[in-house]
């Protein structure tokens, strides 16, 4: 009876051994499995917090910056890379229309084509599709009051003018020769036009709404790319609708029969200064002074006044032979015609 009292007291205390034993394999298991799932939990964390990062630096990326407000003109910024510039440019194309957005190129001497050619847009605080808020010239010239179509164009700001007895009615962006090829300035006069015309210098450049103003170099303005900034081979760019617009709107020279010698002149042109090659461009000024770019009445007058007898001489002469053409003509349809013989 002993004897069996004392095998049941060890097999007890080994199953109590062998529970002891598994509880604490079991627990550290548990342990350890708690500590990899702990871990695992840190490193995905980690993981999280470096895409979290790393998702709201490229979050902060693509945000557009801000439009820099400081008065009449404000600056747009445009970055470097071009994935940003392209959603930059649906943010440009968000906020302004179609006339809104041809209107701030062209104050910044661009077409739609290079309307990224640049890393700063200079943009109206209130724009004006008419872009006359914004003229560069003076809105009203005494000395031009006799003079029914007068064009100028600035070398220093890239820019054109149209007065009529002396008010002026458009102005608009240009690009002119580059430094290597530079427009020849001074005072002429528009000569022939042609729609399409072909440049002299490659055969591939097509020139629409050409109209020729230094008629022995091949000098006109047309349009073409617009880079903002100097970039012809001497000749005058236009964006389309201006060039379209001028095309219809100057007068062209009247040749005597045979087309040899002129008879009159067209349109009084004039070309003036030069370029400010390698300094700001000057439009980037009005971003500091809204009035840096315009011309004053004194400026233009100085320049204007030496020229003005000739310009008048050859408005006078013009409106002459016109007149002349057309009462010859007139003469003509009035007259009987010929009977017509018939062959017998």
């Amino acid at each position: 009876m002993k004897n069996i009292l004392v095998k049941k007291s060890f097999l007890y205390v080994l199953f109590i051994s062998l529970m002891v034993v598994s509880c604490k394999k079991e627990i550290e298991k548990i342990s350890d499995k708690i500590s990899d799932t702990a871990s695992s939990i840190t490193e995905t964390e980690k993981q999280d917090s470096v895409v979290v990062k790393k998702d709201s630096v490229i979050e902060k990326e693509s945000v557009p910056p801000a439009m820099q407000e400081d008065g009449f003109y404000n600056a747009f910024i445009l970055p470097k890379d071009k994935k940003m510039r392209d959603s930059i440019y649906a943010v440009f194309s968000k906020k302004y229309n179609e006339k809104e957005r041809y209107a701030i190129l062209a104050l910044n001497r661009l077409d739609s084509k290079n309307k990224w050619n640049s890393d700063t847009l200079v943009v109206p605080a209130k724009i004006d599709t008419t872009l006359m808020s914004y003229s560069p010239f003076p809105m009203q010239l005494d000395v031009l009051s006799p003079v029914k179509k007068f064009v100028i164009f600035s070398y220093p700001i890239q820019a054109y003018g149209v007065y009529s007895n002396g008010s002026l009615v458009k102005w608009g962006p240009t690009s002119m020769g580059k430094k290597a090829a530079k427009t020849k300035t001074g005072l002429t006069f528009a000569n022939w036009k042609k729609q399409l015309a072909i440049s002299t210098v490659s055969s591939e450049w097509k020139l629409p709404y050409n109209f020729n103003i230094f008629n022995l170099d091949g000098i006109g303005w047309h349009q073409y790319d617009l880079p903002g900034y100097p970039a012809s081979h001497s000749c005058l760019r236009l964006l389309m609708k201006d060039a379209k617009w001028l095309y219809g709107y100057a007068d062209t020279w009247v040749l005597n029969p045979g087309g040899a010698t002129t008879k009159a002149r067209g349109t009084a042109v004039m070309v003036y200064g030069d370029y400010g090659w390698g300094k700001r461009k000057p439009w980037r000024n009005l971003l500091e002074d809204p009035n840096s770019n315009n011309i004053s009445v004194e400026e233009m007058t100085k320049m204007i006044e030496p020229n003005i007898e000739k310009i008048l001489k050859e408005q006078d002469n013009r409106e002459r032979v016109v007149d002349s053409i057309k009462a010859a003509k007139a003469v003509l349809e009035q007259m009987p015609q010929a009977p017509k013989t018939v062959a017998p």
